[in-house]
């Protein structure tokens, strides 16, 4: 059974029915949960929690009966650091580890894939990245 890390963007595209990208995460969301594990993180859970008045709204819209949820590994955390670290050492211009390096060593730690359209993620880590908008009609 495949693990999927869901990256922030795929839950908003589903929760807030974007029209560009909406029904594509949906439809990434669907597969991989049909052969597998969707996962979220703290990271990933307080970032959709921006989004809403309360926990309550929260725990309905990233429910545990879709998506389990996982810690964050010590060792995802170096590795979010290190990672970093190349970026900034590359010309990255932001100045604080960003929760993006969190969540791809997250997923890099644990072995997930990980559903996000950032492509990004693959730079820095080395994980199965799965972009709902790059995949083709069955």
């Amino acid at each position: 059974m495949k693990e999927w890390l869901v990256d922030t963007n795929v839950i908003l595209d589903v929760i807030g029915a974007d029209p560009e990208f909406g029904e594509l995460s949906r439809r990434a969301l669907e597969e991989t949960a049909e052969v597998g594990a969707l996962v979220v993180n703290p990271i990933v859970f307080a970032e959709v929690g921006a989004f809403v008045d309360s926990i309550e709204e929260l725990d309905e819209l990233v429910p545990e009966s879709i998506f389990r949820r996982d810690g964050i590994p010590w060792e995802a955390a170096f590795l979010a650091g290190r990672a970093f670290n190349a970026y900034r050492r590359a010309g990255g211009g932001r100045e604080r580890i960003l929760a993006d390096f969190l969540i791809g060593a997250h997923a890099a730690v644990e072995g997930f894939g990980l559903i996000s359209r950032d492509r990004a993620y693959s730079r820095y880590f080395q994980v199965d990245l799965l972009d709902p908008t790059r995949r083709t009609e069955a």
